[in-house]
């Protein structure tokens, strides 16, 4: 990159960063004057930081002008705009709505490709047109005027809860896994993990599994945690003699659950909280055992395959000494300890707790493992951590502002109501078949979008069915949360498959399949955690929570044995029987 573009992208990206984090210090901003600045600070990053070609320059050019001009636009009127309830006045504001969200689905195609965005235009041409569907999928009609103003001037739209969401947390806390990833806060996952399980039987792989545990529960992205941890620990595994396909499924698998370690969780956990009204303190107790579950399960797996394979410890003399675990340990300690403290302790906000973990980080980036103070070297890492945050700041936000459209019109059609109505009635009113239904769709829609998009989509259709048929809200949402991660290890989309399979060079359904038998418990958490309630309630029923955890723990061991390791069919069948029966016959109280 040419030294001014880089510059300018520091530039900007500081700009990013100091305007989120601002907006916790600053009080009360209007939220018509937030969120289209938030958009404004999104569309540079989408459409001009990596353009492809002359063509996708020019273009993005000229819709970077148009839409932070617009969005300008929405902020600077925004007195006038609440006199107006929705409604557009002129044929100029008619124009500057279609632009907005045109704006909108071309910037979420450029950062994640054509299926969500054909999702909020079907859903636009069904808000549009859809009167003219006999029958009860049609509604009443809405005025343009009306429709696209709740859209775009209104806080129905483009500019809703969701956006705030994205606006008002999620942002700060994607700054806070850029600022620790920027520094040594990585190598000390590593050596953490390193030091904990290296010398164990298939040391090497469960080595990838606290690591990519440790690092996706700041990262929420389980393709960034296949890049990075992957370096390491891929070439590790397949250097002591791992099979790769083996290597390729242990850190795909490990790295999907990044989305479901708290406190980041893919940004799911701040969209929850929005949803559900349930506090996110709360919903991290909810999220925790299960998360740990998980990746309990991914443990026994490998041993279950060590049972196959001859699966190595770390060598001694790659394991990093006492001294670089404790001074490495630091660059993520200290600053998780400051969130977790203002979160717990201090009883501030989420936001604002992370906000103090961000200086906190930002401060520990001009030290080195050493331990020595480096101006210049911390000066290029707070550069690089600057443009990562604004970059994936933007990722993020184009596909909340996109999903925002869908919600919108859901909420303005009734057509939320109607969707849920009609998987009651295909299920016949009974629970799990509900569950299976919803299950199918997140696997589905898992495929197409993003994890955070597929949760948001499912819940607003599937959620309230679920609820209806007598789940707590806060279990609905963390089904299909759970089940919305099922395309990132199961085919035939399966992004994280697909990036470990080419870092080890292995055919990527061998990979899959083994990733599949591996993370077994993505498939089965979600119904255990239905079948039995108290496991998210850690916070409000500890030791019953602890009870469901020990119960569900040996049910998935005894399956992931029986589908991994060696032995007679009918002990295997056994052990199967067993574990489900484990998993879902109910706890007695």
């Amino acid at each position: 990159m040419p030294a001014l573009s880089r510059a300018f992208w520091v530039a900007f990206g500081a700009l990013s960063c100091a305007f989120h984090i601002g907006l916790i210090f600053s009080g009360l901003v209007p939220n018509l004057v937030a969120r289209p600045l938030h958009m404004a600070l999104v569309l540079p990053f989408v459409f001009l930081f990596a353009p492809r070609g002359r063509w996708g320059l020019i273009s993005g050019a000229v819709l970077t002008v148009a839409g932070v001009g617009a969005c300008l636009w929405v902020a600077l009127n925004v007195d006038m705009l609440r006199n107006q309830y929705g409604f557009l006045e002129s044929p100029g504001q008619v124009a500057l709505a279609f632009l907005l969200l045109a704006v909108t689905l071309e910037a979420a195609r450029r950062a994640i490709g054509w299926p969500l965005p054909l999702v909020a235009l079907a859903a636009l041409l069904y808000g549009l047109f859809g009167q003219h569907i006999p029958g009860q999928f049609g509604h009443a009609g809405t005025p343009l005027r009306s429709f696209l103003g709740t859209l775009t001037i209104a806080e129905g739209g483009i500019w809703g809860s969701l956006t705030g969401v994205s606006v008002g947390v999620v942002s700060v806390f994607v700054i806070f896994g850029a600022v620790l990833n920027a520094g040594e806060a990585g190598q000390g996952f590593m050596n953490v993990a390193s030091a904990a399980a290296g010398r164990l039987t298939g040391g090497a792989a469960k080595v990838a599994v606290l690591s990519s545990a440790l690092f996706g529960s700041i990262s929420g992205s389980a393709s960034a945690n296949v890049a990075s941890t992957g370096a390491i620990t891929l070439p590790a595994m397949t250097k002591l003699g791992y099979p790769r396909k083996l290597a390729g499924a242990v850190e795909a698998v490990a790295s999907s659950g990044g989305q479901i370690m708290p406190p980041l969780m893919g940004a799911g956990a701040f969209v929850m909280v929005e949803l559900t009204g349930v506090p996110y303190v709360e919903i991290m107790g909810a999220a925790l055992l299960p998360a740990i579950l998980y990746f309990l399960a991914v443990w026994v797996g490998i041993d279950a395959y060590s049972q196959r394979y001859e699966l190595k410890g770390v060598p001694v003399d790659q394991r990093p000494d006492r001294r670089a675990v404790l001074v490495t340990s630091g660059f993520f300690l200290i600053p998780f300890t400051l969130l977790m403290w203002g979160m717990f302790a201090a009883a501030f906000t989420p936001q604002y707790a992370a906000a103090l973990a961000v200086l906190a980080g930002a401060v520990l980036l001009f030290f080195d493992a050493a331990p020595s103070f480096n101006l210049r070297q911390g000066g290029h890492r707070l550069a690089r951590a600057v443009v990562e945050a604004g970059r994936q700041v933007a990722m993020i936000g184009a596909i909340i502002l996109c999903a925002s459209i869908v919600i919108g019109v859901l909420g303005i059609t009734g057509l939320g109501v109607k969707l849920t109505s009609g998987i009651v009635g295909l299920s016949g009113g009974m629970l799990w078949p509900s569950l299976l239904l919803t299950a199918l769709a997140c696997l589905l829609l898992g495929m197409e979008v993003p994890t955070t998009a597929a949760y948001v989509i499912c819940v607003s259709v599937a959620g309230p069915a679920l609820i209806e048929l007598g789940i707590a809200p806060l279990q609905a949402h963390l089904f299909v949360f759970w089940f919305a991660l099922l395309s990132t290890i199961t085919p035939p989309v399966c992004g994280a498959v697909f990036i470990a399979a080419g870092m080890v060079n292995e055919n990527w359904l061998k990979v899959a399949g083994c990733a599949m038998s591996l993370g077994i418990g993505l498939y089965l958490i979600p119904l255990g955690m239905i079948a039995n309630p108290k496991l998210i309630a850690l916070f409000t029923d500890p030791l019953w929570a602890l009870w469901a955890f020990a119960r569900l723990a040996v049910g998935l061991g005894l399956i992931s044995f029986a589908l991994i390791g060696r032995g007679r069919l009918w002990v295997r069948g056994a052990f199967l029987i067993g574990g489900l029966f484990s998993l879902f016959a109910r706890a007695i109280v």
